[in-house]
């Protein structure tokens, strides 16, 4: 993303404009207690990880995790533009925003608010690195990890449904409910970290693994639509894709068993599928990840600033 140099404006502003404080490590607090406002209509407003997940200014309201794998959620006028650097973002009837940070994606990230009467807000947001672990995993088959000729064939051609699949962007807001658990059991697995299969560098695991018995329910954590049910991929094995609107899908691979197909309507709480131990894995698990688009975000800061109580 384009990074825009404003830090000897953001060091003189920062005299005059309070900053926030908000923790990343807590849920938001429902408070205004803890909220800046731009008293200029072009003013440059700094915004870190220090304000316990929630921030606004004259020209949207934030929360989520402003590190790196964070999910956000504004809340601005509903005729209002807003760009992310030189991307266009698009508003809801309702006025809401959502857009996330991946994995590597630090430093200054500029928010642009444009309301239709011409006042324009802009804010920096500065998001925090994270370090990540090396994680190990050994027994795996040896296919998933070197696989022959016609086997990357078809995994290219799987990546392709799945690519498609995370190209959708309804005008659902189911996103705005708050996010529940999708299975019970031992967090085995974390995102971000560096994945190592049998001794062999691979790419990052960029979600949450939940450790549970072959069989146990999965339960969908938003309501959505289903765009992708397919019972055998090479790599995630049984996967379905959820969309929730506004480029929010979550993803759940070596699933057992899938209970619901494509186009089907869910709501929140209902049995989507089994855990299972399918594809590349060493024992049975769910692997759930949060996407915005093709940002892949980091599910456990998701339900540390938007999980139900």
């Amino acid at each position: 993303m384009l990074k825009f140099g404003r830090q000897q404006l953001l060091l003189a502003l920062a005299t005059v404009a309070s900053m926030f404080a908000l923790a990343a490590t807590q849920p938001v607090a429902a408070s205004s207690a803890n909220l800046a406002e731009l008293n200029s209509s072009h003013a440059v407003l700094a915004i870190n990880d220090s304000n316990k997940g929630q921030a606004s200014s004259k020209g949207i309201q934030l929360r989520g995790a402003l590190r790196s794998g964070g999910l956000i959620i504004g809340k601005t006028q509903p005729t209002s533009q807003v760009w992310l650097n030189q991307q266009a973002l698009s508003v809801s009837n309702s006025g809401h925003v959502v857009f996330g940070f991946g994995r590597d994606t630090n430093g200054s990230q500029t928010l642009t608010v444009q309301h239709a009467n011409g006042e324009q807000h802009v804010l920096e947001l500065q998001i925090s690195a994270r370090d990540y672990a090396i994680d190990r995993v050994d027994g795996v088959p040896q296919r998933t990890v070197t696989p022959n000729p016609e086997q990357q064939q078809r995994t290219r051609k799987e990546a392709e449904k799945v690519w498609l699949a995370r190209n959708v962007s309804s005008t659902r807001e189911d996103y705005l409910q708050p996010l529940i658990m999708p299975a019970q059991g031992r967090i085995s697995g974390v995102y971000g970290s560096q994945r190592i299969f049998n001794g062999t560098p691979r790419n990052p695991h960029y979600g949450l693994d939940i450790a549970a018995p072959t069989g146990t329910p999965v339960q969908a954590p938003w309501p959505g639509k289903v765009v992708l049910a397919e019972p055998d991929l090479f790599y995630s094995g049984g996967t379905l894709i959820i969309d929730h609107g506004f480029g929010i899908t979550t993803t759940y691979i070596h699933l057992n068993q899938l209970h619901v197909k494509v186009d089907d309507n869910i709501e929140q709480g209902q049995h989507i599928a089994d855990i299972g131990a399918t594809g590349r894995v060493t024992g049975p698990h769910l692997d759930w990840r949060i996407n915005w688009g093709h940002e892949r975000l980091d599910p456990a800061l998701a339900l540390e600033h938007f999980q139900a109580e």
